[in-house]
């Protein structure tokens, strides 16, 4: 995983503070491949509840996500209670890790 412990702990605080306690955030993507170098920090964040205004919370979390992070591109994923579950939620999980 090419993510530092600093960021892992940054991008875990920032999805509870954002999302609630209950949410999850998993990494997956490029930078789950310890020989590539660069790529975009893919993220599916996953929660118990139902997000009343999913592009608001999207919006409020990644510019969290970059006041912690810095300027990097970040693709994220949200699924609530719902979002019906799609195969890309599926290989995000399964071949990510969750932070």
């Amino acid at each position: 995983m090419r993510l530092t412990q600093t960021q892992q702990t940054a991008i875990r605080n920032t999805v509870a503070r954002i999302m609630g306690a209950d949410a999850r955030a998993w990494l997956f993507g490029s930078r789950m491949d310890d020989t590539a170098r660069g790529g975009d920090i893919d993220l599916y964040i996953e929660t118990d509840h139902i997000v009343p205004n999913r592009v608001q919370a999207l919006c409020r979390l990644e510019g969290a996500l970059v006041m912690a992070l810095g300027d990097r591109k970040l693709d994220i994923l949200l699924k609530d209670m719902r979002t019906p579950e799609t195969p890309i939620f599926r290989i995000a999980k399964q071949n990510g890790a969750q932070l």
